[in-house]
């Protein structure tokens, strides 16, 4: 598990109207680092030339240079020009690697127009200094892209990936190696290879309809080769997600897949994502390691050059599975509840249990639902936090205001999903109060004397604390004040929102802004809904929260968040992959199934137990050092 973090600095490249050749776009970077410096070979685009038929953009091969860490770049000029009969339309898309001494740029030659598979293919550049191009040459006969160069020899012979058919679907990710560099444009060679192309595929694309296209060059790491790719969900239709994943390759071998992303890491997420020529687009292009960080280059919507950073042992460890990270531990004893024969008003799910420590003791609330579908508040302690000691035969918190409760009908209303929070010398509970139609966060209160003591009839009267017409769901307070306010955490729709209130006395406050925290991802695993899961835990780094997403398959998963200290509503870090998933039985069938829902999260001796719904059926309890949960969040 692991983050991804967007520099401040981005983008790193944009168009510059003073150089007409790349007026339009400055994107697709890949780098290298040459006498200490970062050289950039680039996309570079300009604007139509209407003194050329046809009057079209016309991409060429830029170069530029950054003497202060990849920050910024100077000296931006042509490398490589549309100058060849394979090229003479557009040069896009380069990717660069030194062996020998010899600078080898792999780029798209757009070698016809109007553009089809028949006229795109790929061709290579040869420099010595990175000043002067001595050489060109078309490589493939056939329809390709995105061809690099393996930076060192493997087992004696020079080695590259290629995307094959990028034009004619489906696309593939394939291998070549060479005894000289001759081979690499040599026509015979290539129609030998592409004859027995189904030998050269390395299989990464999951669906048929998906396309996939080869990223970065790739990187060596203690572990494999590193291999960062694009992979296109749905593609071609309207919801099409461009994506971005990973996958390691023997280094012998680079055939053999060691591992790999589960899914995309990376989508749109930036404004420079979302706006430019083709929006809604990234597109990895290069890779540099520096000490145990690894920086993607990408090209965001077709116009800039980005830049993400990721802890390469934390996206290393998350490939192979490692089993020294890991995660989460069920308690082997799960689920800790499951209804109960007998009581009804539980019959059908005991589920999404908040939690709190208080002395020795857990105390856990959990929704309890009944046959008609009508949820009310459970109650249970552990001493161990897994054991069960003592159980509520009632509920403890059951619906009292019209905000709750679906009028004259006995069915489908209630209070939903609690989580609590020690606040000074009081418990709050906030919870969904649901009244068959549009649910509300609700708040209610009481003592921690009376809360131990059992005296449940000290709830103070709940109060709905969002619009009315208005879903809103999955809340949570920050048990500290902010500037002399306390932060309310909620979802509305499908985003987690934040909102600042004057005090706790909800009689007297409500929410009316919606502070975006975060957003679905789409394509990723938390692409269609994202809800906060546990209130916030107090660490040196930042507020820890556990939050819940759903996927395009509908499966329930769990990620972290770190806001910042000092203002909460910074998103410090965000997990690029869920660090919860259903895997056990009793998670993956029930009432709804693939759901995991943890509403509590308690922190002992250096061990998270969280508390969570399993199926929409039973709840359960998992632990994780916090030690390693929060090198999850690395930056």
């Amino acid at each position: 598990m692991f983050t991804v973090t967007y520099p401040e600095y981005n983008p790193v490249l944009s168009p510059l109207r003073e150089h007409y050749w790349e007026t339009a776009a400055a994107f697709n970077g890949c780098p290298i680092i040459k006498d200490g410096a970062t050289h950039l070979v680039y996309r570079a685009m300009s604007d139509p030339n209407l003194l050329k038929e046809p009057h079209m953009r016309t991409s060429v091969i830029g170069h530029a240079v950054s003497n202060n860490n990849g920050v910024s770049y100077t000296d931006r000029h042509i490398l490589i020009s549309p100058d060849a009969e394979f090229d003479q339309y557009g040069c896009e898309d380069p990717r660069i690697t030194c062996i020998d001494g010899i600078y080898y740029i792999f780029y798209t030659g757009l070698g016809g127009y109007p553009f089809s598979a028949d006229n795109i293919k790929v061709a290579v550049a040869l420099s010595k200094d990175l000043h002067t191009i001595y050489e060109k040459h078309l490589v493939t006969p056939f329809n390709a892209k995105a061809m690099a160069l393996f930076p060192e020899k493997i087992n004696g012979k020079m080695s590259a990936l290629v995307t094959v058919n990028t034009d004619r679907k489906p696309s593939d990710i394939c291998y070549a190696e060479f005894n000289s560099p001759e081979e690499m444009w040599s026509p015979d060679y290539w129609h030998n290879w592409y004859n027995n192309l189904d030998a050269h595929k390395v299989h990464v694309r999951r669906k048929p309809e998906d396309q996939i296209e080869l990223g970065a060059p790739p990187v060596k790491t203690d572990k494999g080769w590193l291999v960062i790719y694009s992979h296109i969900q749905r593609y071609g239709r309207p919801d099409q997600a461009f994506g971005i994943e990973a996958v390691l390759l023997d280094v012998n071998n680079p055939l053999k897949i060691l591992g790999r992303t589960k899914g995309p890491f990376m989508v749109p997420e930036n404004y420079y994502d979302h706006v430019g020529q083709v929006p809604h687009v990234i597109f990895p292009t290069g890779t540099l390691i520096k000490g145990n960080i690894l920086e993607i280059y990408y090209g965001a919507a077709d116009t800039h050059c980005t830049i993400a950073t990721i802890p390469l042992d934390n996206l290393l460890a998350s490939i192979l599975e490692d089993k020294e990270q890991k995660g989460f531990a069920r308690f082997k004893g799960n689920p800790i509840l499951a209804p109960r024969p007998g009581n009804l008003w539980e019959t059908r799910g005991t589920i999404n249990p908040g939690a709190i420590d208080i002395g020795d003791t857990t105390h856990i609330v959990y929704r309890a639902v009944s046959s008609q579908n009508v949820s009310t508040v459970g109650y249970a302690t552990s001493s161990d936090g897994f054991s069960i000691d003592e159980r509520s035969d009632k509920p403890i918190y059951f619906p009292r205001a019209p905000f709750e409760m679906n009028g004259d009908s006995q069915e489908n209303f209630g209070c939903e999903d609690a989580r609590i929070a020690l606040i000074k010398d009081r418990i709050y509970m906030t919870y969904t109060g649901y009244d068959g139609s549009i649910p509300r966060v609700a708040v209610s209160s009481i003592s921690v004397t009376d809360f131990v003591k059992n005296n449940w009839s000290a709830w103070l009267m709940p109060q709905a604390i969002t619009p009315a017409h208005i879903p809103d769901k999955d809340c949570v307070i920050l048990p500290e004040t902010v500037n002399g306010k306390y932060l309310v955490i909620h979802r509305v729709q499908q985003s987690i929102c934040a909102d600042f209130v004057a005090s706790l006395d909800f009689s007297k406050e409500s929410i009316n802004a919606c502070i975006e925290l975060i957003t679905p991802r789409p394509g990723m695993w938390d692409g269609v809904k994202v809800g906060i899961s546990t209130p916030p835990i107090k660490t040196e780094k930042g507020w820890l929260l556990l939050y819940h997403g759903i996927s395009w398959s509908g499966i329930y998963r769990v990620g972290a968040l770190l806001l910042d200290l000092a203002d909460p509503t910074i998103v410090k870090a965000r997990t690029a992959t869920p660090i919860f998933e259903p895997e056990e039985s009793y998670e993956q069938s029930g009432i709804v199934p693939n759901v995991v829902f943890p509403c509590g999260f308690v922190v002992r001796n250096g061990v998270g137990y969280m508390y969570y719904g399993a199926g929409d059926s039973v709840s359960g309890v998992a632990t994780i050092h916090m030690n390693e949960l929060m090198k999850m969040l690395e930056i």
